[in-house]
């Protein structure tokens, strides 16, 4: 066990305990919602999402998660791997109305409710308005009406802060419950695999493998000084979550600044027709994104990461609002045509609209971490 002294500066653990945090999470959201209001769908593999050459998976029901299809994967992939794929196309303004009724269920039990997207948030239960005490008990009760009153389910993750929280809802789904007490965080995040970590992606735990390090448990070993040498300003993040800490409070009112899209590679690439396809996929899915919160914007910026993990970024603004995907699009292939050819290959590539107006700026983060590192 660390001692506070080994700690980065700003990570003080007598500030955790204090907080009873719960993390919602609900069961493939938008494959639930259409199975829901069409019976034919039930207990068949379903796709929401675009059927088209360029098309996307949107999100997965678990019939179809079993063939492994996934959120993100293109259409044509997602056909090939389950011949009896049902593909739906999205209807954001229900998925919308029905993801206002499950936050008004969470303001019933406390005001600090964070949204992440339509169909996750996290909820600060500390000072409950029922008075309940219990932020076990209060998850239960909001599983239970999600499940009566909109005939979905909801998986959980109760915990003492936000990393934790988000880690335990997934642990025990779908419609699973998970509770992570004060004093267990450490423990229960030492026998995780680094993968299952926020922001660490298949070839961030391909390089941590390399170094030694593939539980939580291996991460904790190192010092703040060896994971900056590897993972540079990442180190912080790592050090802090392989301890179960997390400071970060749940900020119910902070806009949104921009909605992206981040896609990390199996292998690096560096052909032109590659990244162009690449790219086109990323500007689908953050486009559907933008869409779903009737956000507009006039910045796009690329963003590359090279094979040696430095970082490189290009934005674009316009005078007016990006009028739809295609000029989405467009505007990212400009920026990329005008840094080819690339002077080495790259493992991540990003796509971002910001210089937001209107819509709904629910959150500042908004970004599709498909995987990164």
């Amino acid at each position: 066990m660390a001692t506070s002294a080994s700690l980065p500066q700003d990570v003080e653990p007598a500030s955790q305990g204090l907080r009873k945090i719960i993390h919602i999470d609900m069961d493939a959201f938008y494959a639930s919602v259409e199975q829901r209001d069409d019976p034919a769908l039930r207990g068949r593999p379903v796709a929401v999402g675009g059927m088209g050459p360029r098309g996307v998976v949107a999100t997965a029901s678990y019939e179809a998660r079993k063939f492994g299809v996934r959120s993100a994967m293109p259409s044509a992939r997602a056909r090939r791997q389950c011949p009896d794929l049902v593909f739906v196309r999205p209807r954001f303004d229900i998925y919308r109305a029905v993801s206002q009724r499950i936050r008004a269920i969470f303001l019933d039990y406390s005001p600090l409710v964070e949204p992440l997207s339509l169909d996750e948030a996290y909820l600060d239960v500390t000072s409950d308005l029922r008075g309940i005490g219990s932020a076990t008990r209060i998850a239960q009760l909001i599983r239970r009406r999600i499940r009566e009153e909109l005939h979905l389910t909801a998986s959980a993750g109760v915990s003492y802060n936000k990393f934790l929280a988000k880690i335990a809802s997934d642990q025990n789904k779908p419609d699973g419950l998970c509770v992570i007490r004060p004093g267990e965080g450490m423990a229960f995040v030492a026998d995780l695999p680094v993968r299952r970590f926020h922001g660490v992606g298949p070839r961030g735990a391909e390089k941590m493998a390399k170094l030694g390090i593939e539980t939580g448990a291996d991460l904790a070993a190192k010092d703040i000084a060896f994971l900056k040498q590897h993972f540079g300003s990442f180190a912080d993040y790592l050090y802090r979550a392989a301890r179960g800490i997390d400071l970060r409070p749940v900020q119910p009112d902070r806009p949104r600044k921009s909605v992206g899209g981040e896609r990390t590679f199996a292998h690096d690439i560096s052909t032109g027709s590659a990244l162009r396809e690449t790219l086109d996929t990323i500007a689908d899915i953050v486009w559907e994104r933008i869409e779903r919160t009737e956000a507009r914007g006039r910045t796009v910026t690329l963003k590359l990461r090279y094979t040696d993990f430095s970082l490189v970024t290009r934005a674009r603004s316009v005078t007016h609002a990006v009028a739809d995907k295609e000029e989405f699009r467009a505007l990212g292939q400009a920026l990329l045509e005008e840094m080819l050819p690339l002077p080495q290959p790259i493992r991540l590539m990003g796509l971002t609209l910001s210089s937001l107006e209107g819509g709904q700026q629910e959150r500042e983060k908004d970004t599709v971490q498909l995987s990164l590192l």
